[in-house]
Parts: C-alpha cells; structure tokens; sequence
C-alpha cells in the first residue's frame, strides 16, 4: 500500500526540561563537543541506548519517564551550551544547571551559586598601547612611568636603559590594570617631553573565554563520571583503564585552567609600551643662552682642523713636491743646451 504522507511525530517533553528539545534539535550538538558532553552529562545510559542522538534520548524522557525527568532542574528557554552547566543533583546524577555542593564553580565562584553564567553583557578586550616619545632626559622620564604604573597597582615588565649624556635612550614595558589604562596613558603624555606617537588597539576574546568556559565544565562533568566509575570499578582492569581515562582529563582540566588563567590575566591587566630618545636642541635656536666658553672651544677647535690641513698640506708637498722640480729641471737644462748648441 503507498503511503499517502508521512508524518514526523516530535515527542512531548515535560515543561521543566522542554528548553532541551530545542538544543536538541539545533544541528550544533553535532560538531559541538561540549554540547554532546551536555546531553550526556544529563542521561549517560540513555545517551549511549540512542547511539548518541539527542533527539531519540530525549524522546526516551517524556512524560512516561516521569521519575527520571523529575531530576533535572527546569530550563530556560534561552539556555544555551556556556549558560547552562551539567553539574550532580541530590540524587547524585548529573542536571542541567547544577553544580557539585562540595566543589566551587569555574573562576571561583562559590559552590552555592552555581557554575557562572559564560555569556557575559560586556566584552573581555586585551589592550595593547605603544607611546613613542623625546625628552631632555629620557631614563627620568622611564623612571617616572615606571612610578605611575606602580602607583595604578601595574608592575613593570621590562626596562632598558643606555647611552651616555645627551644620547641617553631608555624603552620599557609595564602592565596596568585595564580599568587604569586611560589614567595610565594621560599621566604619561603629561611628563616632561614630546610625545611622537600613541596608538592604542584592542583583542576581542570574548568568544575564546566563553569557549573555554564551556569546555571546562564539560571536562569537569567528565571528570566527575569518571570518578563514579571508578568506584563502580570491580577489577583490577578496570580499575587501571578508569585511572588512565581519569588523568587524561584531569590533565585536559589542567590545561583549560592554565589557558583561562592566562587570557583573564591578559584581560584584567593592559601592556602598554614605551621608547623615550633625547630631545637635541634646535641649531641656532634664539631662545637658547649664549655660552662664550662653549663659543671659545669651538673657535679653538676649527683653528685646529685648519692649522691641521695646512700642516698635511706641507707634509704631502714635502713628499711630492720634488717630482715636479725634478722635472722642471731636466727641462730647463734641455731648453740651456739647445740654445747653446749653434753658438758652437
């Protein structure tokens, strides 16, 4: 018999967890892996009966399983992968939005509160600043930057210093809190110099941090089953390959910590870099100050390239000279004895 038309039957899920259906049915689950370690966190038998299908999983918790839905928390119908978290309830399996009671949440946000919320309502920038600037004593003026990142609660990163009177350069790298960092710019236009150049650029990591978020509360979530089965574990086998399996993601955990700790540390704290060179007077500048010693050095020290040059002149005429009346000569004594010639 031909089918007349076929119709697609979407199952009913509880009103606590029907924000679910709509992660499920989104196609991300499917390249997303903090989105399929979500849908696993809240079922792990169911998620591994269906083959990995969130949709067949879910069907699976509809109102005939009401003493497994009961467990999990309601949903928001805006919940997405990064606001909401797999965590343990009472009961001790995994529900959306719950955290272990013992153990804080990401970036220590206590356990009562729950996991935090990754999407945040401002951006997480990473500030860079370059300053290039001239002064009548650059390592003063590297000095006195040095104090005013100091003074915002900022530290120094790297300074140089070198040369010798007025050829003295100095360039130096500080950090300062990213709430500081205009404060920090104006109090360095405003020492004693000329500024050259002043750029300011931000990085937009927003995404990276919420990513990142995201994908240690899945590992933790792991972690957490993990330990479970351990327990769970009755032979020496399976003791030693849930062990494997557990550092592996104890070790992933580790990494994502250091890489959050890095970027907010890049972010809570702006690098701002400077190079001061010496600032030379104008030549023939008539604001300056007529200095007659300095005047009498000079005219001492142009005598002396001009009684130098006359002296090499002589020295090389000395050396050179007697070719020319060498020759002078033999011509001179040539021309003699020709005119004296016919006389004879």
């Amino acid at each position: 018999m031909k089918a007349i038309r076929r119709f697609s039957v979407r199952p009913v899920l509880p009103a606590r967890i029907a924000a679910l259906g709509d992660l499920a049915m989104n196609l991300r689950w499917s390249w997303h892996p903090p989105l399929r370690d979500l849908f696993e966190s809240i079922d792990p038998a169911g998620w591994a009966a269906s083959g990995g299908d969130p949709v067949a999983m879910l069907s699976s918790m509809g109102p005939a399983s009401g003493a497994r839905s009961a467990r999990l928390p309601a949903a928001s119908p805006s919940a997405t992968v990064g606001q909401s978290a797999p965590g343990r309830d009472a009961s001790g399996g995994f529900a959306v939005g719950a955290t272990d009671a013992k153990a804080p949440g990401p970036e220590g946000v206590p356990a009562d509160q729950g996991i935090p919320t990754l999407v945040s309502s401002t951006r997480d920038l990473i500030i860079t600043a370059n300053i290039a600037m001239r002064s009548n004593d650059p390592w003063a003026s590297a000095d006195a930057a040095r104090q005013i990142a100091t003074g915002l609660g900022g530290d120094i990163v790297a300074l140089s210093q070198s040369g010798t009177g007025d050829q003295r350069s100095a360039s130096l790298t500080m950090r300062v809190p990213s709430n500081r960092v205009d404060d920090a710019l104006n109090q360095i236009k405003k020492l004693d110099g000329e500024v050259l150049t002043s750029n300011v650029s931000a990085k937009d990591v927003t995404d990276q941090l919420v990513d990142l978020n995201a994908r240690l509360v899945a590992k933790q979530a792991e972690e957490q089953r993990y330990v479970q089965l351990f327990a769970q574990a009755k032979t020496v086998d399976e003791m030693l390959r849930v062990d494997g399996a557990l550092a592996n993601v104890r070790t992933q955990i580790e990494q994502l910590q250091a890489q959050l700790k890095s970027t907010r540390d890049h972010v809570d704290f702006s690098t701002i870099s400077m190079s001061v060179t010496p600032l030379l007077p104008a030549i023939g500048d008539p604001t300056g100050t007529w200095d007659p010693s300095r005047t009498f050095a000079k005219a001492l020290a142009t005598l002396g390239l001009i009684v130098r040059g006359i002296a090499d002149i002589a020295i090389w005429g000395l050396v050179f000279l007697w070719i020319p009346l060498l020759v002078l000569g033999f011509t001179a004594l040539a021309v003699r004895l020709r005119r004296s010639a016919p006389a004879a």
